[in-house]
């Protein structure tokens, strides 16, 4: 089991790319989750995100507890959730009339929130010691990204 949890808290090893594995980790994530999103339904894609972020809960703490490290940098199944959150909320509505722009914004938006953590995330980081907190600082990051898609959506 210490061996899935690996794979799977660093993103089949992404992770441990030794620059912006954090960056990385969102690129490749993207990629991936729009890929999904064309071929999966809406229903499907959103029960697969609960299924990963639940497997993501178990993983980050098994993988926690081998390393002894609480979030250790190359855990970045936390960004794919984030991602895959902002996708959920924000690619359907087509918020940008091209999709490359609209893409880059997400990864541009997303990548700001998660480095400079503004509250709540930054009480989470700093508090929430277990598997919840990795993830959580970066739903909040997240939600975040798809606030500001939808205001810039708005006043642009």
């Amino acid at each position: 089991m210490n061996k899935i949890s690996q794979i799977f808290s660093t993103l089949f090893f992404i992770g441990y790319v030794k620059w912006a594995p954090g960056t990385f980790g969102s690129l490749f994530s993207l990629i991936i989750i729009i890929f999904l999103h064309n071929i999966v339904h809406k229903n499907e894609f959103i029960i697969l995100f609960v299924c990963i972020l639940l497997m993501a809960t178990i993983c980050i703490k098994i993988y926690s507890k081998s390393v002894n490290k609480h979030d250790a940098k190359e855990i970045i199944i936390d960004e794919f959730l984030g991602i895959y959150l902002i996708i959920i909320f924000s690619y359907d509505l087509k918020i940008f009339n091209n999709e490359f722009v609209q893409i880059l914004l997400i990864l541009f938006f997303f990548r700001i929130f998660d480095i400079l953590k503004p509250f709540p995330a930054n009480w989470i980081d700093k508090n929430m010691k277990n598997s919840y907190g990795v993830i959580l600082d970066d739903i909040v990051a997240g939600i975040y990204t798809i606030i500001t898609l939808a205001l810039i959506n708005v006043f642009v």
